[in-house]
């Protein structure tokens, strides 16, 4: 009996069990549900081998999730086609409130086969690695974000405030000068600076790690082009390459737009169309920074003395697409700030565009070949 040329494979990963179900190419062929197998290569790899055996061809694909992409990894080096699937983007019917793992693996084989599943983009090994520590640098962020507060609402609710900014020299001179009647009090106090300074030194230290590694990664001679952009600075840089790699991979800087979650919603019906908040699917990390960056443009348009620095050895090309958009992006924020619009929305439109020009600037610089 010869083989059979193309059959679809899905699997539901989890920690500890891969559950397997097959489907025969072709409209109305069987399904099956092949039962459990170890999450580990070997078992992987002797499933492979068996289905070989009775295949031409094999298509296999997974959710994205917490077991990561070492499945992708392995079944592509064994020759086969794996995509990896957003889970958010897979449909679901929505009367239906089974879950189990095999249910799972047959409905996502069946939308494989039927072309209804879209596979996301997976980091190589050093990409991967420079995005997790890029992710471990906003995770110490958050954590020295959330020591600080706990000491505000400590101070606050002993009637300390400080009547000027924050967390600036004179700031920390203040600190210094608090005392309290209590031992206990005075222990907490000291304790949570104690966690401050030892969260300050951790970002320091992972920040200091990502400007190191950043010049011997190929992506390099895009985050340094990036940065002739106004309000993107190495951080923003980093980690807008780090989440979403190759911006060539978008054929349209509006496909971009739509991958970070940058476009407003929409629900039309007839004649009647409604457009509401931006979709925030895709990306949340990359949004977040290009929202953050996107502040800058309230200000004129100018090149400091920062921006100068980051601009020198660049091509021309990309400064000239770094001009444009400070002079187009600054007066479309004044523009809208003046038709009443609030600053939060404006500043979200800015991101949009930014990201459009961030994708022109990804035309003209390439990565470094490996």
């Amino acid at each position: 009996m010869g083989k059979h040329r193309l059959a679809f494979v899905a699997f539901d990963s989890a920690k500890n069990k891969h559950a397997v179900a097959i489907a025969d190419g072709g409209r109305g062929a069987e399904v099956r549900y092949l039962g459990e197998i170890d999450n580990s290569p070997d078992a992987v790899r002797k499933l492979v081998a068996k289905l070989t055996r009775q295949y031409e061809r094999l298509h296999f694909c997974y959710e994205a999730g917490p077991t990561g992409y070492g499945l992708h990894r392995q079944l592509t080096e064994l020759g086969h086609v794996c995509d990896v699937v957003a889970p958010t983007m897979i449909p679901k019917r929505s009367g239906d409130r089974v879950k189990t793992n095999r249910r799972d693996s047959v409905a996502l084989v069946k939308l494989l086969r039927a072309g209804e599943l879209r596979a996301i983009w997976v980091p190589d090994n050093v990409h991967e690695a420079v995005r997790d520590l890029t992710r471990a640098r906003e995770t110490a962020m958050l954590d020295l974000k959330t020591k600080r507060q706990q000491l505000l609402s400590f101070l606050l609710r002993h009637g300390r405030s400080f009547p000027d900014r924050n967390w600036t020299k004179t700031y920390e001179r203040w600190l210094a000068k608090q005392t309290f009647a209590h031992p206990a009090q005075q222990i907490v106090f000291q304790d949570q600076l104690e966690a401050i300074t030892t969260a300050q030194a951790r970002l320091a230290a992972l920040e200091q790690q990502l400007r190191e590694i950043v010049p011997t990664w190929t992506m390099a001679p895009v985050v340094a082009a990036y940065q002739a952009l106004r309000g993107v600075s190495f951080l923003v840089a980093i980690t807008f390459v780090a989440e979403v790699g190759d911006v060539r991979r978008f054929a349209t800087p509006q496909q971009l737009m739509a991958f970070l979650g940058l476009v407003p919603s929409e629900r039309t019906s007839g004649d009647t169309v409604r457009r509401g908040s931006i979709t925030k699917t895709g990306n949340r990390r990359a949004r977040r920074v290009l929202i953050e960056g996107a502040w800058t443009y309230r200000f004129s348009a100018r090149v400091g003395e920062t921006l100068r620095t980051r601009l020198k050895d660049l091509p021309l090309s990309v400064r000239a697409i770094a001009w444009k958009a400070q002079v187009r992006l600054c007066a479309r924020y004044r523009r809208l700030i003046a038709r009443g619009k609030k600053a939060p929305v404006v500043t979200t439109a800015i991101a949009r565009e930014l990201s459009a020009f961030l994708w022109a600037i990804g035309q003209q610089v390439a990565p470094q070949t490996g």
